[in-house]
Order: C-alpha cells, then structure tokens, then sequence
C-alpha cells in the first residue's frame, strides 16, 4: 500500500490563486520522501492538504489508504506532523509535554510511562526530562517537538522544514534522528528550505515550482538532469569582464552542443559534459582575450544546481515557504481544518 497517493490536486485560494495544481505523487511506505521548492512555490500547501488542515479544490488523496477528505479523522490518528514552528508548551517540562501529547493522542494510559521514557531517549533528552522547555535550545526544543509527534508511533510522518533555524550541529543531531525512525519503518515525507538535507536523507525527491510538480527522481537522478560536471571560473574585472568571458565560453565550439553558461557574483560556470577535458583550453582562451582567472574548479552537479536548472531560482537558504494562510483556502468545505487528537483532544 502507499503511503501517500495524490492524484491531480488542485488547491484555489478564495482570490483565485491557484497553489496547488495538478500535484500527483505515489509514495510508498517505508520511503524518505523528499519536496522541494523555492518560497511560495506551494510546498506548505501541498503538505497541509495531505494531512487535512486544507481541504483540495479538486483531485485525490489517500494517506496510509484513508481518503483525506472522506476519512480525515482517520488520516490525523496514522499520521505525525511536526510544523515548521513548534508547539510545545514553554512551561511544562519535556515530560509534561510529551504526556500531553500521549493524552491528546488517545495513548493507553498503562502505555505513557514507557512511551515517554522510550521517547526521551530517543531524541536525547533523558538528562533534561524535567526542566522547563522555555530553558531549552532550539535543536532542543526541535527534538522535543520531534517526539510529540510520535507518541502514537505514526506510520508516516510529515516533517516541514524541521530544521530550519538550526545550527549546524543540532541540525545533524536531528537528521540522525530522522534516519533512525525511517531506518525502523516508519515513512518520512520531509518539505525543506536546505538542498544538502534533502540530498543526505531523501531516497526520492519531487521539485515543486509555482504549484506544479516539475521534476521527480533520486538526488543522484536529479543531478544527472544538469547535463555534466561544472567548470567554475572566478575572474577580476567586474561585471564587464564576467560578461566578456561568457561570451567567450558560449561562442566557442570547446563544449559541444548543450552546454550551459552562466555569469555569477565571483565570475562565469559552464555546465558540460566536456568540462573537465576543454576547461583548459577555455582558461587559456580568456587568458589571450586579456582576461584576469583568479581561480577555477571542476565539480560535480550539486542540488542547488538542479534546482537553478529546473526551476530558475537558487535556494534560499534562510527565509520559510509561506505560502498562504488556511482561512483563506477554498475546498470542498470551504475552509481549512485542524488536525484533531485520536481521541478529540487537542491536534497539532
């Protein structure tokens, strides 16, 4: 069975805005899903319609076999979704919180003791069960927000740009964490403003652009799209020079066919599969055009340059995908909907 499958989603906001449209996935159980996309791209939408707090315009989805509109409260008992803000409360303990969660989530009351023991461990927050989360660090606070959405041991799990704000080093922390629970079964659909994450957990990663899903494939998959390796070329001179040197890279017959050239903040990339063997001979060409290199590298596609390739835009790196507010949707019902507890109680 999948865990997710979309068919043709179309979400339109009340003014029109078309977020989501046509959106089609098939992801199984077991998988690290990856989706990305540039800010406003649709990303926030998409997710929020796949765990019922939007309701589609038109299409379907089924999540762990229950139809999202049909069986929604369904849907909310299968699945974890951790937010991109977290919602834990600041002053209740890490043991509280979690209880809390245990509670809202219908947890058998004879179970909770072990699940939060079991849940703290994991998340490597045993030491600090019982001090006040508003003390804790934001890798912290994110882990701890990590475990309340497993507390009924979720088949699949939505993450929305789970670290964004982090550190480096509490943004491992979690990604190790991450691959632990997908590593014991449990499906991972993970939406993320950091290329670098996507390419270190996802098995399958989609592209959204202005809705849409663009592209779909394997990180490795997906670089092979770029067409060859990557020729940077760092130059002085300013922006006359770095136009003057794609100039000489484009009219020249040193890349073949298809290759790609561009200008960037320190000089020119040419993207080719003859990089490696012409991009010497283009280093001599623009030293004779009287032409200042100050520094050249070969590389391998990275994501980032998958995603200037597909979508036109580089990733941000800093600011989250907003997209729109979920009063302002318009679906079968009107409205958005908050996800609800197993048991009535309280969602997140």
């Amino acid at each position: 069975m999948s865990a997710i499958d979309a068919d043709d989603v179309t979400l339109t906001y009340a003014d029109g805005t078309e977020a989501v449209r046509g959106v089609s996935l098939d992801i199984p159980e077991g998988e690290f899903f990856g989706f990305l996309g540039p800010n406003g791209a649709g990303k926030t939408t998409a997710i929020k319609t796949f765990t019922t707090l939007l309701c589609p315009t038109s299409g379907s989805v089924t999540v762990n076999g229950f139809d999202v509109v049909e069986e929604s409260r369904a849907v909310r008992e299968s699945i974890g979704y951790m937010a991109q803000e977290t919602s834990i409360d600041p002053e209740l303990t890490a043991r509280e919180n979690i209880r809390f969660a245990c509670e809202a989530y219908g947890v058998p009351r004879g179970e909770r003791a072990e699940r939060i023991d079991e849940l703290l461990d994991l998340v490597e927050l045993a030491a600090a069960a019982d001090k006040e989360s508003g003390e804790f660090s934001g890798g912290m606070k994110k882990r701890l927000d990590a475990a309340m959405a497993l507390v009924h041991r979720p088949p699949l799990v939505f993450l929305d740009e789970p670290t964004t704000g982090l550190d480096p080093k509490a943004r491992n922390r979690l990604w190790e964490y991450f691959r632990r629970i997908n590593e014991a079964g449990t499906t991972i659909f993970l939406t993320t403003q950091y290329l670098e994450e996507a390419d270190q957990l996802c098995e399958r990663i989609a592209v959204i652009s202005d809705g849409e899903i663009v592209a779909t494939g394997s990180p490795g998959e997906l670089k092979r799209r770029v067409g060859g390796e990557i020729l940077d070329i760092d130059l002085d001179g300013g922006a006359a020079a770095r136009e003057r040197a794609a100039e000489i890279a484009a009219d020249s017959d040193l890349f073949g066919d298809g290759a790609g050239v561009e200008t960037t903040a320190a000089g020119i990339t040419v993207t080719s599969r003859r990089a490696r063997e012409a991009g010497t001979d283009l280093l001599v060409a623009l030293r004779d055009d009287g032409l200042t290199v100050t520094g050249f590298n070969i590389r391998a596609p990275t994501l980032d340059d998958v995603f200037l390739a597909i979508t036109g835009d580089g990733a941000d790196g800093g600011a989250t995908d907003t997209d729109r507010d979920a009063d302002g949707a318009s679906g079968a019902d009107g409205a958005g909907t908050a996800p609800a507890a197993a048991d009535g109680g309280t969602g997140r």
